[in-house]
């Protein structure tokens, strides 16, 4: 039998040039660009919704288009009532992430524009799916709590919105602002594991709602999206800085991992850290809750000098979300309120110029053997 050459063997796709992207970029030495903006700067300055336009146009928006975008936002935050109808009918202890991703592949059926895979009707699409998987988030949680379900508001941004649907409050402004910067640093990152599960049911010309639903079953594991909610509870755990040492030795005598740290690209660092970091300074100041921030530096201390890791966005995102009053059950979601974005965003590239996405795989079983004679089906 001929043997077949392949390519070295990388596993976890380790190194691996999967494709070309001009969306995003991770570099090794800490940074992060959004179509060539730097995501400290982005994340200062920029508005989720100009972030939106810039993933899924290549550009910043007119101030024309920014309001366009939107009043569309507020606008496609409808969600049909039999797609409520079905998220009623889920068990109130589901995983928020698994309802929003039941939702957006029920909201499939609903959008008239499902098969057209033209460039138009897939940006119209990716504003839909912003707008709804935001209500969503909201709506899912009031449902499984029995609470009113809330219209958006016109006034109110797009975060402004999310935090409104889903707490049932107008929140402050400077409420409203924490929550957009968050929104804006998970908004995409290269060809992280949801992205590329998303780009892969893409390039089998599927739908946009199944990638994205693809991608939303990806984020929900505890080695990406999850790992922030796994953070808090890590946190929690902890409950003061003076136990950080002694409770991380003994997580590593037993082997056990730290969520929040060591990240497959990044060498020294996530560029978003430091930005999410001071996120969680203002509010433990504003709070008095203090004692988040001191947890999360000693366990930055600590890890650089046990095993030579830095922190990733989730570690300082955990204790963010928790004081802007979101249940730790719901952070994986607003990941995903985040990285709806980006993933819409490499659906149209990946359709754009599309090549189905099929690696190869190095078997490790049995070499070809006969079937034993005495086990072949009779004739009828």
């Amino acid at each position: 039998m001929a043997t077949e050459k392949l390519l070295p063997y990388r596993p976890g796709l380790e190194g691996v040039i999967a494709g070309v992207t001009s969306v995003s970029r991770v570099d090794p030495e800490a940074g992060l660009i959004y179509r060539g903006y730097d995501i400290v700067e982005l994340a200062t300055h920029a508005s989720f919704e100009e972030v939106v336009w810039l993933l899924l146009h290549s550009e910043l928006p007119s101030m024309s288009e920014l309001a366009g975008l939107s009043r569309e936002l507020v606008e496609e935050h409808h969600v049909p009532a039999t797609v409520l109808d079905v998220l009623r009918l889920l068990p109130a202890t589901m995983h928020p992430i698994d309802n929003l991703r039941t939702g957006i592949s029920a909201l499939a059926a609903y959008d008239p524009e499902l098969t057209d895979y033209s460039v138009e009707a897939n940006l119209r699409k990716s504003v839909r799916l912003i707008a709804k998987t935001a209500c969503l988030v909201g709506h899912g949680w009031r449902l499984s709590h029995g609470q009113e379900l809330l219209a958006p508001k016109t006034t109110l941004t797009h975060a402004g919105n999310l935090l409104y649907q889903l707490k049932g409050v107008v929140p402050d402004l400077w409420h409203t602002e924490i929550m957009d910067t968050v929104l804006v640093l998970y908004a995409d990152r290269d060809y992280n594991a949801s992205t590329f599960s998303a780009r892969v049911t893409a390039s089998t010309l599927a739908d946009i709602y199944a990638a994205i639903t693809t991608a939303l079953a990806t984020l929900k594991g505890p080695l990406h999206g999850g790992a922030n909610q796994e953070a808090m509870k890590m946190l929690r755990e902890i409950g003061a800085a003076e136990r950080v040492e002694a409770w991380v030795k003994e997580k590593l005598a037993h082997k056990q991992r730290i969520m929040g740290f060591g990240h497959r690209v990044y060498q020294k660092g996530d560029a978003r850290v430091p930005v999410m970091r001071e996120l969680a300074r203002q509010l433990g100041n504003r709070f008095g809750q203090e004692h988040w921030l001191e947890i999360c530096a000693r366990l930055e201390e600590v890890m650089a000098r046990e095993k030579h890791l830095y922190p990733n966005v989730d570690l300082y995102a955990a204790p963010v979300l928790f004081l802007l009053g979101i249940p730790p059950e719901l952070n994986v979601s607003m990941f995903a309120c985040g990285r709806i974005a980006g993933w819409c965003a490499h659906v149209l590239e990946q359709q754009s110029h599309n090549r189905l996405l099929r690696p190869r795989s190095l078997y490790t079983g049995p070499a070809r053997r006969q079937y034993p004679s005495r086990m072949k089906k009779s004739a009828a």
